[in-house]
């Protein structure tokens, strides 16, 4: 029998993180000894914050803003994955006290995708919107899946262009002016900007040209229903929203730590969408 075990999310700022009432669930629900904290880490003390989880007897810890890139040079065994991302959300304390590091915003996004849409298929063109950290989990999971096509388009077209030499693949830079000719024929639109986020501007996307069966995808989910997807439902496409994303990129990191899979239901995205 594994005694009690602890994990935790260290980020800058991390009160405003839901992995911990994410993970409290989880460990309610399954009957786990163990405690999942928010851990405040300023910028320039991850290294300090990593190597002390061993110490303090944390089986390991997730990742966010602003310490994912950072992470990755800090641990000591970063997947492939996590290389090919740049970026590590989920660390692991091995036996020998070394840290594992990986990246489940991948998984998580493919895996919201699937349930939330399910006739989705990986043969169509795909349109990502963005080139941050999100986009590039995204992108990388859509090439392994097997999109054909993935068209990026950035307000900073150089930085789109960075990211699709980084991660290679069927990807195709777009100017952000056509964004909307972008979309004609495409199977999948992705919004892995903050646009259309509560305080911050909105997204001017015009989906016309989009064919009427596409899935129309929106990272943001603070408003859960953003005018991108209002848009996507009132013209007939079907809509994924981003806190779908959110559950199912914690559940390798909940198994990594306790032992068991958990699984994502419909109580636990009500939970967590009424803190949003």
């Amino acid at each position: 029998m594994v005694g009690f075990r602890a994990a935790g999310v260290i980020g800058w700022p991390v009160v405003h993180s839901r992995s911990p009432r994410l993970h409290r669930y989880w460990l309610e629900r399954y009957g786990i000894a163990g405690a999942y904290l928010p851990m405040p880490v300023r910028p320039g003390e991850e290294a300090a914050a990593l190597r002390g989880l061993a110490a303090l007897g944390f089986a390991g810890c997730n990742v966010t803003v602003p310490h994912k890139r950072a992470a990755l040079a800090l641990v000591d065994a970063p997947d492939d994955l996590a290389r090919r991302i740049g970026a590590v959300n989920l660390v692991v304390v091995r036996p020998d006290h070394s840290l594992a590091g990986s990246n489940t915003d991948a998984a998580g996004f493919l895996d919201n995708l699937r349930e939330q849409a399910p006739g989705w298929q990986a043969d169509g063109a795909a349109v990502v919107l963005g080139a941050g950290g999100a986009a590039r989990a995204v992108v990388a999971a859509l090439a392994d899946a097997g999109v054909p096509e993935i068209r990026l388009l950035n307000r900073t077209r150089g930085h789109a262009e960075a990211l699709a030499a980084a991660l290679g693949g069927p990807v195709a830079v777009r100017d952000w002016e056509r964004r909307a000719a972008a979309l004609e024929g495409a199977a999948l639109v992705v919004n892995t900007t903050l646009l259309g986020m509560h305080g911050q501007a909105p997204l001017d996307l015009d989906l016309a040209a989009l064919p009427l069966d596409a899935v129309v995808c929106d990272l943001v989910y603070v408003p859960l229903e953003t005018p991108l997807l209002a848009q996507a439902r009132e013209r007939g496409n079907p809509a994924v929203d981003g806190l779908g994303m959110l559950l199912h990129q914690a559940v390798p990191s909940f198994e990594a730590w306790f032992g068991v899979r958990p699984v994502v239901t419909p109580e636990l995205r009500a939970l967590i969408a009424a803190t949003l």
